[in-house]
C-alpha cells in the first residue's frame, strides 16, 4: 500500500502545527496504524529555530518527547505531497486557496486552535489539550474511515 501523507500547519511550525505532529505520530505508533506518516509546517516558519519551549514542556508532561524538530517553511511542493492538510484555524485553510486536500481543525473537530505564542504553560495546555482532540478526530473520522 503507498504511503500517506498528514501535514499540520500553523503560522511559524514553533508551537500548534509540530504538536500536534508529535500527538499524531504517538497515537498512530500506539495504535499500530500502518501507512501513514506526519509532518508540519508553517505559513510564515521561522526556519533555523525550534519547537517553543512551552510545546515541549507542555508534550512532556503527556509523555512525547520532542527531538531535533526543525521548523519548515509550507511549500507547493508539501501541499501537493500531503494526503491531508490541515491548517489550526479557518483563516489559514482560506489563505492556501481552494484545494481538494486541505481541511481546517474547523471542519475537523468543530474548533480553531488559537495561537499560544507568547503566552504561559497553562495556555500551551490548553492548545495541547485541543490538539488532542483535533488528533483523535483525524483518525477517527479520517484515517480509519480511509482504511477501510
Amino acid at each position: 500500500m503507498k504511503r500517506k501523507k498528514i501535514t499540520f500547519v500553523c503560522t511559524g511550525n514553533t508551537c500548534r502545527s509540530p504538536m500536534a505532529e508529535a500527538i499524531l505520530r504517538a497515537e498512530i505508533k500506539k495504535r499500530k496504524i500502518k501507512w501513514w506518516d506526519v509532518a508540519s509546517c508553517g505559513i510564515n516558519a521561522e526556519v533555523g529555530g525550534t519547537i517553543s519551549q512551552n510545546s515541549e514542556t507542555a508534550l512532556g508532561e503527556i509523555g512525547i518527547a520532542v527531538k531535533d524538530f526543525k521548523p519548515r517553511q509550507l511549500t507547493e511542493k508539501i501541499l501537493n505531497a500531503s494526503t491531508l492538510v490541515i491548517t489550526m484555524t479557518e483563516r489559514q485553510r482560506l489563505s492556501l486557496g481552494e484545494r481538494g486536500n486541505v481541511r481546517s481543525a474547523v471542519e475537523m473537530c468543530g474548533f480553531d486552535v488559537p495561537d499560544p505564542y507568547g503566552c504561559g504553560i497553562d495556555i500551551y495546555r490548553l492548545t495541547r489539550d485541543s490538539l488532542i482532540k483535533l488528533c483523535d478526530a483525524v483518525i477517527n473520522d479520517y484515517i480509519l474511515k480511509f482504511e477501510e
